[in-house]
Order: C-alpha cells, then structure tokens, then sequence
C-alpha cells in the first residue's frame, strides 16, 4: 500500500491511503509458458552446452547446430509437459 502526505485546510498534517490500481497481466499461450520453463531449466542446468568438467573428458564441444538441436528438444519436451497439466 503507498500512502501519500499532505496538509490539510486547517494546516494539520494528514496521511492518506492512495488507492491502489491493479494490473493485470493477460494469460500466456501454451508455447510461451512452455519458451519460459525451457529457458529456465537451461540456464540453470546448462541444458545443451555439453559437459563442463575440469579436465580431460574426451569430449569435445557440441556445435552450435547440435545446441540448437538439444534446445529445440528441450522445448518440446516442455509444451509436452505443459499439454499434460
């Protein structure tokens, strides 16, 4: 809540509560909540990027194209997820 300071007529000081407005925001689609879940679990999972291991793995880096890949699958998996909810 905000309240907002003034003077009153007779030089008092008032508080007044300052009504609030709500903003809603419009429902998403299907493949936006599923775009959004996908980003989510590939930046905090590094999804796609290959493994980051210290080391020597005898692994090389996925390409850009087998990223693209791997997140496109991502991103299926989770409108799946979300057609099941």
């Amino acid at each position: 809540m905000q309240y907002s300071r003034g003077l009153a007529q007779n030089g008092e000081c008032s508080l007044k509560m300052a009504e609030e407005t709500k903003v809603t925001e419009p429902s998403k689609n299907r493949d936006e909540v599923a775009l959004e879940m996908m980003k989510f679990i590939a930046v905090t999972t590094g999804y796609g990027k290959g493994t980051g291991a210290a080391g020597f793995t005898g692994k090389t880096a996925k390409s850009p194209e087998e990223y693209a890949e791997a997140l496109i699958g991502l991103f299926e998996r989770c409108r799946s997820a979300i057609d099941k909810s």
